[in-house]
């Protein structure tokens, strides 16, 4: 049997030690920053993915109960979190904001009793834009204005139909620092999720 070198039976030198502690150091400060953005995205697209749900659901509830209704979003202030309410169409003139104000067009009752229901984003994540330059929207045109994170048409209610329509339309989910769209396509009420891509200025 070979006797084992004096060296090997020290074990690790303190040169040794603080050679591992310098790389690792090193290996940590290279993919923190990656895994930062990595899990800011992950978070980003899971509250998107959660808008995309809810529209979903009033597809859903249209055709099942063949009627016309309107998802409409409450944003948190102050800490609040956000929710948002379903509206049926009361006069049959689809759902409109002002008659959504005038009772005409009621809420749809939250499974828990009142009218409004959580919308369950992360923290730190809600409508708007990152500071900057607008970019164009999925289709391609101008955004415009930066104070109307949720679009609809003319309106912030995204209405779906019994035949399972929709109003086509974006609403826009921020971290202050990454983009996310919510699109809802006209024809059929399908949603897409999309994250944009600042470097490449592209929607993916």
């Amino acid at each position: 049997m070979h006797r084992r070198s004096a060296a090997a039976r020290r074990g690790f030198t303190l040169v040794d030690l603080l050679l591992t502690l310098a790389i690792l150091g090193i290996v940590v400060m290279v993919s923190t920053p990656s895994l930062l953005r990595s899990s800011a995205r992950l978070r980003l697209r899971l509250a998107a993915s959660e808008a995309s749900r809810i529209f979903a659901a009033a597809r859903s509830y249209a055709v099942r109960h063949n009627a016309n209704v309107g998802v409409k979003f409450h944003p948190g202030e102050g800490g609040a979190p956000t929710t948002w309410s379903l509206y049926l169409d009361g006069d049959g003139d689809g759902v409109r904001s002002a008659d959504v104000e005038a009772g005409v067009d009621p809420p749809v009752p939250a499974p828990g009793g009142g009218r409004q229901r959580p919308a369950r984003f992360a923290s730190g994540i809600g409508f708007g834009f990152p500071a900057g330059e607008l970019p164009r929207d999925p289709s391609g045109r101008r955004l415009g204005r930066r104070d109307d994170p949720i679009r609809f048409n003319r309106s912030d209610i995204a209405a779906f139909g019994p035949l399972g329509t929709a109003t086509p339309g974006s609403l826009y989910l921020t971290d202050g620092a990454l983009l996310a769209a919510v699109r809802v396509t006209g024809r059929s009420g399908h949603v897409r999720v999309l994250i944009y891509d600042a470097e490449a200025q592209r929607w993916r």
